[in-house]
């Protein structure tokens, strides 16, 4: 069967080796931020296959089956601020990047995946000139707050900018270089755009943390990538550029940020090899690692249906809180339909009134929650659990319970 909007790559992301062996197999799911309107329930959505492959040669995991991009991303759904954690992460990381590269008022910072300018306008307060590229016009801010190039990044575009505003102190890519299929040209645009003495930061869903945790529900078609340090400094040295210094972050169940610059910036500290010798301790080097990590997933959903089954035995209603795009794999890979959800609650005013891709589950105002009073609320948004629980927990008033599916199976309020 041709998929539209489909291709299938034959060669490592990053190192372009094609010994490749799949070792995760996931439920096929339609793109994971495919919301549709009420009208069109009964439109078929295609299901892409979710499978995740191994690199022989550097151990490097992910996706083949690529969703063209311009689907995906040119009309976007998730903006950063609408999360306060978010936000107050992105403040947090302008902080660190001005300190460590000494940046001064005037010097030039560009983002990739701007998104809604949340990060960029730290900067602009702290006095640098900021430009942002990001192919989703829907969400990108007013140009005269934050001046945004709509299109994809890459060599071209790189050299376009450098021609226009000089080369840029600090490139910044803030969970999107996991949603890129041609990675090696977007850091060749990268290598171009950046200043002798510059560098290049980014931020990744770190896989050490995806593999402990089992969050297997953020691979979805959107990330193609599944990061770890061992893999990356290689690419780096390859790219001619030097992986400097690595740091981990809680961020959405955990994130790794990374320092890269040229030769002349200067060589890697600690930070890269103690990561790479817990990456080994983890056995992230060995397929067989992934292989097994099948079994501990299935075992995660099994519990979760059996207490939201259960719970429906006994008659009780169950929303959920989140239509994050990783809501699409959990679902679809445990069967969470409307058999046992009623309906889903988001902050995003976006996806409100939209339901969710393939399995059609209606989205709603938080406001509902109170309305409606439901037993239990399914956490999909688990990774702000807390500050949701914070401001949500007397919905019902003492009657109000969470359920956690990730990273452990937990009730809140019992």
């Amino acid at each position: 069967m041709t998929l539209p909007h489909h291709h299938k790559r034959t060669d490592c992301r990053l190192c372009a080796s094609t010994v490749l062996e799949c070792v995760l197999r996931l439920t096929p799911t339609p793109p994971a931020n495919a919301l549709v309107s009420v009208a069109e329930r009964g439109k078929a959505q295609a299901a892409y296959p979710l499978d995740v492959y191994r690199c022989a040669e550097c151990g490097h995991l992910q996706l083949l089956d690529i969703v063209d991009p311009e689907v995906l991303f040119t009309h976007y759904l998730y903006v950063s601020s609408t999360s306060p954690v978010m936000v107050e992460y992105l403040r947090k990381q302008c902080v660190s990047i001005v300190r460590r590269l000494q940046l001064k008022p005037g010097d030039l910072v560009v983002e990739f995946g701007s998104n809604d300018g949340t990060l960029l306008r730290f900067f602009k307060e702290a006095g640098m000139r900021v430009l942002g590229v990001d192919p989703a016009a829907n969400v990108a801010p007013d140009s005269a707050e934050i001046e945004t190039v709509a299109d994809f990044f890459n060599a071209e575009v790189g050299g376009r900018i450098r021609e226009k505003y000089g080369r840029a102190k600090a490139i910044c890519a803030y969970n999107v270089c996991a949603h890129i299929d041609d990675f090696r040209g977007v850091i060749d645009g990268v290598r171009s755009l950046l200043a002798p003495d510059g560098q290049f930061v980014f931020e990744v869903g770190y896989l050490l943390d995806v593999y402990r945790k089992t969050l297997f529900d953020t691979i979805y078609h959107e990330h193609v990538d599944f990061h770890h340090v061992e893999p990356l400094k290689l690419f780096f040295s390859k790219c001619g550029l030097n992986l400097m210094h690595v740091e981990r972050s809680d961020i959405q169940g955990g994130a790794l940020v990374g320092y890269v610059g040229t030769p002349a910036t200067g060589q890697a500290d600690g930070s890269v090899d103690d990561l790479i010798a817990m990456e080994h301790e983890a056995g992230l080097h060995r397929a067989d690692t992934f292989r097994r990590w099948e079994a501990a997933i299935a075992q995660r959903g099994e519990e979760l249906m059996m207490l939201l089954r259960g719970l429906r035995a006994k008659g009780k209603s169950i929303a959920a809180y989140g239509a994050p795009a990783k809501a699409t794999t959990l679902m679809h890979h445990f069967g969470l339909d409307s058999s046992l959800l009623d309906y889903i609650v988001d902050d995003n005013p976006l996806k409100q009134g939209m339901l969710t891709p393939g399995l059609h589950i209606p989205v709603c105002s938080p406001d509902v929650l109170y309305q409606k009073k439901p037993n239990y609320v399914l956490m999909l948004a688990w990774n702000f659990a807390a500050p949701i629980i914070k401001k949500h927990g007397r919905y019902a008033g003492g009657e109000s319970r969470f359920i956690l599916p990730l990273p452990n199976l937990a009730i809140v309020g019992e």
